[in-house]
């Protein structure tokens, strides 16, 4: 039998500046970091899937980039979209979509570090 893969198992955003992506995600969304992380990087205690942020890898332009992750579409999950997006609007975050409903529960979407877009879904 062939060998397969079970899903993803690890998101890594790379970004030009580590500390102040790790910062946002930090400050903002309340993320907090694992207990190690490997150089150029900093884990996040996500789960079910382990997520980072992290200096490019060799060979990555991303002010080649007209926009980081173009064609990937990252979702966050919340216990609470509405009270998420406030928070972001009130700490100045950029591009704040308003909530709406669909079938993952209320989402929205929002310009994180670096231009990367993102969308948070509540359940």
């Amino acid at each position: 039998m062939p060998a397969t893969v079970e899903g993803p198992d690890f998101i890594a955003l790379q970004v030009k500046d580590v500390p102040a992506a790790a910062a946002f995600f930090e400050e903002r969304l309340g993320l907090r970091r694992a207990p190690a992380s490997p150089p150029g990087a900093v884990v996040f205690t996500t789960s079910p899937i382990a997520f980072a942020v992290r200096e490019p890898l060799p060979g990555v332009d991303l002010d080649g980039a007209e926009r980081p992750g173009l064609g990937v579409a990252l979702w966050l999950r919340t216990s609470d979209a509405t009270a998420l997006r406030e928070q972001l609007v009130q700490a100045g975050t950029q591009d704040v979509s308003p909530v709406q409903a669909s079938p993952f529960g209320p989402t929205f979407s929002f310009t994180g570090p670096e231009g990367y877009r993102l969308t948070v879904h509540g359940e």
